[in-house]
C-alpha cells in the first residue's frame, strides 16, 4: 500500500482508519528514519485537518498549529502531539466546542497530547513568561484554518525572539547547563537519555533556537546527521518498547541495534556517542560565540565613545610561536603558516591548555585543512608540546575534544580511532575508553611531582588502555601499540621500553595488592622482576593511582591506596640494590676544554651558541631548516652566583631551558684555576634567538652586579600579568641522601615558568651551600632539577641541615 493509499484510508475511516493507517506505517520495514517520521507527520496532519474542518464549520478567526517536534515534522512512533488552537477571541464558546472535537479523538486513541488554546496576544504573553513555550512556538507550523492568523503569530514570535535574544539566550544556556547537571553527558552514559542528556535532542533543538536569533550560529558540518541518528535511535527504541521513552536502557539495546540493522549493542552505543559528541562540541562553540557577541555589544558603545567612533581592534596577546589570544580564545597569529609548520596544532593546543583558554573553531579547522603530517619520528618540539598538553590538567579535556572534533587527534595518533567513543560495559567505569584515557592523563598531571620522568608518566597515562580496541588482553595488545606510538613520537629505545612496560603492567600493582599475599616473598619478587627498576616502579605507582581515580569513585579508596603503597615499599626494597652511579664525573669534550682554557685566560665568561636542525623525514633539506633547539655552552671562572646569573640572563631573553648541566671542570696540567662549565639546551619562547655577543655582555654585567636581573624580571611580570590558566600542583623539594657519596642531592619538581631556575639558584646561594653540579630537565610543562651541593668544607650536608635547605627552597618557590 502506498503513502497516498494510507492517507486515503485514514480520511475515509475517521479515527479508527487513522489508527490502522498509523500502525501499518510504523510496521513497514521498507520505510524508516526521516521518511517515516515525515510520513507519520503528514498522516497526522491530514487526520487533524479533517477533525478541524468538521468541527469548525461557520467559525472564523481560528487555526490549528503544530509546535515543538511536531511543528518540525519529526514524529517518532510514540511522540507527543504538541498542538495550539489559535483564535482571534471573537467567539470563545465556539472555540471551546472545537477544542473538544479536536482533543477527545486524540485521547481516545491513547496518543499523548500537549495542547493549549490561546489568542495571538495570549500566546506572545505566555511565551514571554515561559522560555519553553517560546522555544516551541519557534517551530510553529500551520495545519488548518486561518493561515493569516498563524503566519502573523509566527512572524511576531520570531521578532520577539530576536529582539529579546540578549536576555533569553543566557536563560536558555542556563537551562541547558541545569539539564546537563541533572542528566549527565549522553556521550558517556551506559543508559543515556537521548533527549535530556547533554549532547542530546534538547541541545540540538537549542542550537536551532540560537540560529533563529541571528545572534550566532552553530557549526553546521555533521550536525544535521548527528541529530538524525539520535532520532533514528529514538524511533527504534519506541518500536522496541512500545512506550514513549527516551532512555536507552541496557536491556533494550540489543533489540534497538537489531531494529536499526547494527551489529550489536556496542556498535549502537558508539554511534550514539559519536552523535552526542558532535552536538556537545557544537553547543560549546555556539555558546562561546554567543557570549563573545553579547560581551562585544555591551562594551562597544563605551569603546566607541572613548575612541571617538570607529570599530575597535581586538587585542592579540602572544602565547607561543604562531599562536595568540584574542577575545578569550586561542587563535593563529597572522604570520602563522600551518602548511609549513606541522607542530603548530600541538603547539597551539598546549598553549591553549596552559592558558586555560578554548581553541578557536576557525583555528582548528584551518589547521585540519592545511597542516602537513608530522615526520616519523616526531621532532623534539612536537613531543614536548604533547607532554605539555597532557600535563595541563583539567583544561586539557576541552582542547583535546576540539582537536578530535576536526579529526586532528586520529591524524596525530592513528591508533586512537579504535578507542574513540568506545563504550565500557563495566559499572565501575564512568567514561568511554577515550575519555578515560584523557581523564587518566589529567589525574596523572597531579602526580608529576612524585616522579622523575613526568613525560613518561603522562604518555603512559594516555596509552595505558589503548589496547581495548583490539581482541584479547588489552594490556598485552596495548604494550605492542604503546611501543610503536612511543617510538613514533620520538622517545629513545630505553624510554620506549619503559612506556611499554607501564602499559603492559598498569593493573599489576592494584591487582597484586588486593588479590595476593604480600607476606609471600615470591609475590613481591615477581612484581620486582616485572617492573625491573626503581624508576619504573615510581612511574607505575603514580599511573596506578591516576588510572583508578579516572575510572570512577568505586575504583579507589584509602584502603586500596594503603595496600598498593605497602606493595610498592616491599618491591622497592627488593630493587634497592640497583643504585645508580653518581652522574658527576665525565671527561670534557674538546670544545668544552677549549672554552674552559679561554675562560681562565680571559678571566671572564665565554660561550658558544649553536643551533641544531634537521630536515623533515624523507626529504632533503630545502631553504632554511626548522630550528629544533640551541646548544649553549658557557665556561666561567669559578665564583659565586654563576647559576642564578646565567639562568636570569636566559629568562630575560625569553629563552626556555630544556636541559642544563653545571659542573666543575678539571683543567689540563699546567693550567691554573677552576672553571664551571654549563651545558644548556634552550629554545626561543617565541621569535628569533638572541645574538651570542649580547648574551655574553649581559652575563658579564650579571656576574659583576651591574645588571639587576631580579628587578628586570619583576618589571616584565608586572607589565604582562600571568593569565588564569592551569592550577599546577605545588612545587616539591626533596633530599636524596643515598644518591651520592660526595654531595647532598636536592631535587626540585615544579611547574616550569620564566625565571624559575634563577629563583632556585639564588635561593641556594642564599643558603650558603656550594654547588658541585646541577642537572636540569624540562619535560613538557614540568621542571625536574637535581642539585649536588656541599657545605663550605666540600662535604655533604648533615641530614637536618639538608632538610632545612630543602624546606626553605620549597617555601621560596611556593611564595
Amino acid at each position: 500500500m502506498t503513502g497516498t493509499d494510507v492517507q486515503k484510508e485514514a480520511e475515509d475511516s475517521g479515527p479508527s482508519g487513522y489508527a490502522a493507517a498509523r500502525l501499518r506505517l510504523l510496521t513497514e520495514e521498507a520505510r524508516s528514519g526521516p521518511p517515516r517520521r515525515a510520513a507519520l507527520a503528514e498522516l497526522t496532519d491530514d487526520w487533524l485537518t479533517g477533525l478541524f474542518t468538521a468541527g469548525s464549520e461557520g467559525l472564523r478567526g481560528a487555526s490549528l498549529v503544530a509546535v515543538g517536534g511536531y511543528g518540525r515534522g519529526e514524529l517518532s512512533p510514540r511522540s507527543d502531539l504538541d498542538l495550539l488552537l489559535l483564535h482571534d477571541g471573537s467567539d470563545p464558546k465556539a472555540v471551546a466546542a472545537l477544542a473538544d472535537r479536536l482533543w477527545y479523538p486524540v485521547w481516545d486513541l491513547g496518543l499523548a497530547l500537549d495542547h493549549s488554546v490561546r489568542t495571538p496576544a495570549e500566546a506572545r504573553k505566555t511565551s514571554g513568561e515561559d522560555l519553553k513555550v517560546q522555544l516551541g512556538l519557534l517551530d510553529a507550523r500551520h495545519l488548518a484554518g486561518d493561515l493569516g492568523l498563524t503566519a502573523g503569530l509566527r512572524t511576531a514570535v520570531l521578532a520577539d525572539w530576536r529582539n529579546q535574544a540578549p536576555k533569553r539566550l543566557p536563560e536558555l544556556q542556563e537551562l541547558c547547563a541545569e539539564r546537563a547537571e541533572r542528566q549527565g553527558e549522553l556521550q558517556y552514559l551506559l543508559e543515556p537519555d537521548l533527549k535530556e542528556a547533554r549532547g542530546g535532542l534538547r541541545d540540538a533543538t537549542a542550537l536551532r533556537a540560537v540560529a533563529a536569533s541571528w545572534l550566532a550560529d552553530a557549526p553546521r558540518e555533521g550536525l544535521a546527521d548527528a541529530r538524525r541518528r539520535l532520532l533514528d535511535v529514538r524511533d527504534a527504541l519506541h518500536l522496541a518498547t512500545g512506550r514513549a521513552t527516551d532512555r536507552l536502557a541496557l536491556q533494550e539495546q540489543d533489540q534497538v541495534a537489531a531494529e536499526l540493522g547494527l551489529l550489536d549493542a556496542d556498535t549502537l552505543l558508539r554511534q550514539v556517542y559519536e552523535a552526542a559528541r558532535l552536538v556537545s562540541y557544537a553547543s560549546d562553540v555556539t555558546w562561546r560565540e554567543v557570549g563573545r557577541v553579547l560581551r562585544s555589544r555591551a562594551v562597544r558603545p563605551r569603546l566607541r565613545a572613548m575612541l571617538g567612533g570607529g570599530k575597535p581592534t581586538a587585542e592579540r596577546s602572544p602565547l607561543a610561536e604562531g599562536v595568540v589570544e584574542q577575545d578569550g580564545e586561542v587563535v593563529l597569529a597572522r604570520a602563522a603558516r600551518p602548511e609549513r609548520d606541522p607542530v603548530l596544532p600541538l603547539r597551539a593546543a598546549a598553549a591553549a591548555a596552559q592558558a586555560g583558554l578554548p581553541l578557536s573553531l576557525h583555528a582548528v579547522r584551518r589547521m585540519a585543512a592545511t597542516v602537513r603530517p608530522l615526520p616519523t619520528p616526531w621532532p623534539a618540539e612536537a613531543r614536548e608540546q604533547l607532554v605539555t598538553l597532557l600535563g595541563s590538567g583539567r583544561p586539557t579535556i576541552e582542547v583535546w575534544e576540539a582537536l578530535e572534533a576536526e579529526g586532528l587527534i586520529t591524524r596525530l595518533l592513528p591508533d586512537w580511532e579504535r578507542v574513540r567513543c568506545r563504550p565500557q560495559r563495566n559499572a565501575v567505569h564512568i567514561w568511554t575508553v577515550d575519555r578515560h584515557l584523557i581523564e587518566t592523563a589529567v589525574r596523572a598531571s597531579e602526580f608529576t611531582r612524585r616522579v622523575s620522568r613526568p613525560d613518561l608518566l603522562l604518555v603512559a597515562a594516555l596509552l595505558h588502555d589503548i589496547g581495548k580496541g583490539w581482541p584479547g588482553d588489552h594490556s598485552v595488545a596495548g604494550e605492542i601499540i604503546a611501543k610503536d606510538v612511543a617510538a613514533r613520537i620520538g622517545f629513545d629505545r630505553h624510554d620506549v621500553t619503559v612506556v611499554a612496560t607501564l602499559v603492559r603492567h598498569h593493573l599489576l600493582l592494584v591487582e597484586t595488592a588486593t588479590r595476593r599475599d604480600l607476606e609471600d616473598p615470591a609475590t613481591v619478587r615477581s612484581v620486582a622482576e616485572a617492573v625491573g627498576s626503581q624508576g619504573t616502579l615510581e612511574l607505575l605507582h603514580a599511573l596506578t593511582e591516576a588510572d583508578a581515580l579516572a575510572t570512577g569513585p568505586a575504583a579507589w579508596s584509602s584502603w586500596r591506596g594503603s595496600l598498593v603503597a605497602d606493595l610498592v615499599e616491599r618491591v622497592s626494597a627488593v630493587l634497592a640494590g640497583d643504585v645508580p652511579a653518581d652522574p658527576e664525573d665525565a671527561a670534557p669534550t674538546a670544545e668544552q676544554e677549549r672554552l674552559a682554557i679561554e675562560a681562565v685566560a680571559t678571566g671572564s665568561p665565554v660561550l658558544s651558541l649553536r643551533a641544531q636542525t634537521e630536515p623533515p623525514a624523507g626529504q632533503e633539506p630545502s631553504g632554511d631548516p626548522e630550528p629544533l633547539g640551541v646548544e649553549l655552552l658557557i665556561a666561567v671562572p669559578e665564583q659565586p652566583g654563576v647559576l642564578p646569573a646565567v639562568a636570569g640572563v636566559l629568562a630575560m631573553h625569553r629563552l626556555t631551558v630544556r636541559t642544563a648541566e653545571l659542573r666543575s671542570l678539571t683543567l689540563p696540567d699546567g693550567v691554573d684555576g677552576t672553571v664551571l662549565l654549563l651545558d644548556w639546551r634552550v629554545a626561543a619562547e617565541y621569535g628569533s634567538l638572541p645574538q651570542a655577543a649580547r648574551l655574553r655582555a649581559d652575563l658579564v654585567r650579571a656576574l659583576d652586579g651591574s645588571l639587576d636581573i631580579a628587578g628586570r624580571l619583576a618589571e616584565r611580570d608586572a607589565a604582562y600579568p600571568r593569565r588564569r590558566g592551569v592550577v599546577a600542583p605545588p612545587p616539591r623539594v626533596s633530599v636524596h641522601p643515598a644518591a651520592s657519596r660526595l654531595a647532598t642531592v636536592i631535587e626540585v619538581r615544579s611547574q616550569d615558568a620564566p625565571g624559575l631556575l634563577f629563583r632556585i639558584g639564588r635561593a641556594l646561594e642564599d643558603a650558603s651551600v656550594q654547588m658541585r653540579s646541577a642537572h636540569v630537565s624540562t619535560l613538557g610543562a614540568n621542571a625536574v632539577d637535581a642539585f649536588y651541593v656541599t657545605g663550605p668544607e666540600g662535604a655533604p650536608l648533615p641530614g637536618d641541615e639538608a632538610e632545612s635547605v630543602a624546606r626553605k627552597l620549597e617555601e621560596t618557590l611556593r611564595g
